[in-house]
């Protein structure tokens, strides 16, 4: 088909053929972040947004999927982790069973992860034991709109299906198992149920981000899409846009509060 062909035409050559699931393809990601200047802008401003949501105290700060990310140079009392061991992480470990005593964190964070849980409600159940009260999760996850439900649904190589009755998803791989609409129908969508089942969280922002110059830059799976000098016009029409975020974003920051 014409699309698959695209896609095989814009991967990025470092991950094309690779595993999802393999921990070396998550290594290599976090090449590819240092190494596309305008990709790596990007993670700086979404740390930078992450840490400035973070609320204060001495406690330290879980971060749920590191993979290739540099979230570690912005908070230096992190606790990195992943579900498979790679470089710099600190703790190995499942999100559906946090091995941390109750009330011991400060926050978690998490940035495109949350759609790769298979069982979210277990996820959030331990995040909420772990996490003290007036902590946070914080997290940055795709989200839906007019604009993302044609890039999601065509383009990109994780399932999304704004569709799903259930908040849950057969069990795959680490990578591979995903519904990247997952964020946008638990706290959006299904907002009274998730309100209904889960007391102990208050959802305290919903903001939707970055319609064009993720995508623009490629990510962390396909070649830049664009040259650098369109990302400065790009940043401007996401600032234009701003008061129609919820039409054209891909992604959403969100932040839960812990009663």
């Amino acid at each position: 088909m014409l699309v698959d062909r695209f896609k095989n035409l814009i991967s990025h050559p470092l991950t094309r053929g690779l595993d999802l699931d393999d921990p070396l393809t998550t290594q290599l990601r976090r090449r590819i972040i240092q190494e596309k200047p305008s990709l790596s802008q990007i993670y700086q401003e979404r740390y930078q947004s992450v840490s400035s949501s973070l609320p204060k105290g001495e406690e330290p700060v879980l971060e749920v999927g590191s993979g290739g990310g540099f979230l570690g140079s912005y908070l230096p009392d992190l606790i990195t982790s992943e579900i498979f061991q790679t470089e710099d992480v600190q703790v190995v470990l499942d999100a559906t069973r946090l091995p941390f005593g109750d009330g011991v964190l400060r926050a978690i964070v998490m940035i495109d992860v949350l759609h790769h849980i298979s069982q979210p409600r277990r996820f959030i159940a331990q995040a909420a034991r772990c996490v003290r009260a007036r902590g946070a999760l914080v997290m940055i996850e795709p989200w839906v709109s007019n604009w993302s439900r044609l890039i999601y649904s065509r383009f990109h190589h994780e399932p999304f299906r704004p569709e799903a009755e259930e908040w849950e998803f057969p069990p795959a791989g680490p990578l591979s198992g995903a519904n990247g609409a997952l964020p946008w129908i638990m706290f959006l969508r299904d907002r009274d149920r998730f309100e209904k089942e889960f007391p102990s969280w208050e959802i305290k922002s919903i903001r939707p981000i970055l319609p064009f110059r993720y995508l623009a830059s490629g990510g962390v799976s396909m070649r830049n899409l664009l040259p650098r000098m369109a990302f400065d016009f790009l940043r401007r029409l996401e600032h234009f846009l701003e008061p129609w975020m919820g039409s054209w974003a891909m992604f959403a920051e969100i932040v839960l509060l812990r009663k």
